[in-house]
């Protein structure tokens, strides 16, 4: 087994995924929950972000060649969004009842993706894919997608005790914060993907 490479995939995806920031936008999300039911999102959520890592790493640039998508729209899409998401969390319309999204939803969008397998985690897969060689190699980066995200089930599966502590009034204070960071994280992923677009335009001929 390649150490260097698992090593090296292991914590670049960890950084990118980076699963202590997202436990504040979790429990934003799944704070008003049952415990039952949060700890059946972060499984929901997991499994689906391993799920479209998995496929755009088998099949990603050939399906967005196919519809002749580029990584930067991609990253706007998921920016767009975010800040969706961003706008319910900080004016507090996911606290309301009528307003309750359901615990798939939450888990699958935005949890899953594109908070889980954004952008960053797909194009950084897909990368270290191209460069990979053998069947060895395929392996050591299949081994680091299912570490990373079993260390992402860890930290969301263990966040009721943060909740326990928080209580309430500290959830709708987080939920808040939560918002603010995340709609920061949407406007750098549309401002990236704009500069990348300008750049690619900006070098053709």
């Amino acid at each position: 087994m390649n150490v260097k490479l698992f090593g090296e995939f292991f914590v670049t995806l960890l950084v990118i995924v980076d699963p202590p920031g997202m436990v504040p936008v979790f429990l934003a999300l799944t704070g008003s929950m049952p415990a039952k039911a949060r700890n059946r999102a972060a499984t929901q959520a997991v499994l689906l972000a391993l799920g479209v890592i998995i496929g755009f790493a088998v099949a990603g640039q050939t399906l967005l060649d196919y519809l002749h998508v580029q990584l930067p729209a991609l990253q706007a899409a998921g920016g767009l969004l975010l800040v969706l998401v961003a706008l319910q969390l900080l004016t507090g319309k996911t606290d309301e009842p009528s307003d309750q999204i359901g615990t798939s939803n939450v888990a699958l969008v935005p949890i899953g993706t594109p908070l889980l397998a954004g952008p960053g985690a797909i194009v950084a897969t897909m990368l270290y894919v191209q460069r990979a060689e053998g069947t060895g190699e395929y392996l050591v980066l299949a081994a680091g997608i299912l570490a990373v995200m079993a260390t992402v089930w860890l930290v969301l599966r263990f966040s009721g005790v943060i909740v326990r502590m928080l209580r309430p009034a500290g959830i709708e204070v987080l939920t808040r914060i939560a918002g603010l960071l995340l709609a920061a994280i949407a406007v750098q992923l549309i401002a990236d993907a704009v500069y990348a677009f300008v750049q690619s335009y900006a070098a053709l001929p």
